[in-house]
């Protein structure tokens, strides 16, 4: 069995060395080690460090990646793939995670118990987070469970060991991260998902990927939505068109009980207004039907693309 770490990195000549300080070069039920960076656009000497340090495999991007991280971990997985890799751990290139743990993180994999397992860094513990970024690491956690109906202590954790299996069914559609896209097309999918407590190194710097909090909620909210909808395309629609039904039954309602208790005076807007959200509830719901149709085609594609994938 061929296990390969990858790291995402940019400009990481400084911290790269601590994360194999403890890298693990033995694992029970493994035969094989290999690590791979995939240069996410570094301007330093990230790539010479690497190769210093034994990395068996560098992906560039040809090109100005712009800090795309989940186009970056698309490349790493599918040159993994082709390197005949049996599992894929993925962490970061700051330190942020115990490569120590990395055993432990495999290990449900290798056992057979899970196809994905995820470090869950108990955000609530680690230091250098603020109580507002806790507050929102858990929100978001919480609104990520919701959506894809499983557990999801910590939804954003990049600390995660894939099987091929679960590889050769996930396809990444969102370029900022793959963290939750990988969340919601697991649950839908069937995939297993196990998580393993870890402890956070010290902070070694800012995030590079992302500019404030706010930034990085709006982003997470957006993938989550969009991620759900690719999913639930009916559903989806759905609640839009309820909203809709909901606001022109409230309008009409109005105007007929004016209408009744004041001798039809006027408010006549309300039916018009009312009118306007029942057609529009009704053409949501119409969108519903014809986004759920097309993702039989979006399944149908998925299939083919797994197959093509093995091959």
């Amino acid at each position: 069995m061929k296990l390969i770490i990858q790291i995402p990195c940019m400009n990481e000549e400084e911290t790269l060395p601590l994360v194999f300080e403890k890298m693990p070069e033995q694992i029970e039920g493994i035969d094989e080690i290999e690590y791979q960076i995939i240069d996410d656009g570094s301007t330093d000497g990230t790539v010479e460090t690497a190769k210093k340090l034994g990395v068996h495999h560098i992906v560039t991007y040809r090109g100005k990646n712009r800090r795309w991280l989940g186009r970056a971990f698309k490349m790493g997985i599918d040159n993994a793939l082709e390197n005949g890799a049996d599992i894929v751990v993925n962490t970061d290139g700051d330190n942020q995670y115990p490569s120590e743990s990395i055993p432990e993180l495999v290990r449900p994999i290798i056992e057979g118990k899970a196809e994905i397992v995820i470090g869950d860094r108990q955000t609530q513990n680690i230091k250098e987070f603020s109580v507002f970024k806790k507050l929102l690491q858990k929100f978001g956690s919480f609104v990520t469970q919701f959506m894809s109906g499983q557990k999801v202590p910590d939804a954003v954790s990049g600390f995660r060991a894939y099987s091929k299996e679960a590889l050769m069914k996930i396809n990444i559609i969102t370029d900022y991260t793959y963290t939750v896209d990988t969340l919601m097309q697991a649950n839908k999918k069937g995939i297993d998902i196990a998580w393993v407590k870890i402890r956070t190194n010290p902070k070694t710097r800012e995030s590079r990927l992302i500019k404030n909090i706010w930034t990085k909620v709006k982003k997470s909210g957006s993938t989550i939505l969009r991620m759900y909808a690719v999913y639930e395309p009916f559903k989806t629609f759905t609640y839009i068109s309820a909203v809709f039904f909901f606001i022109g039954f409230v309008l009409v309602g109005r105007f007929v009980y004016y209408y009744l208790l004041d001798d039809g005076a006027g408010h006549i807007q309300s039916v018009v207004i009312g009118a306007v959200s029942f057609v529009i509830g009704v053409q949501m719901f119409a969108l519903g039907l014809l986004a759920d149709l097309l993702a039989v085609n979006r399944r149908l594609m998925e299939d083919i693309l797994e197959r093509v994938k093995r091959k």
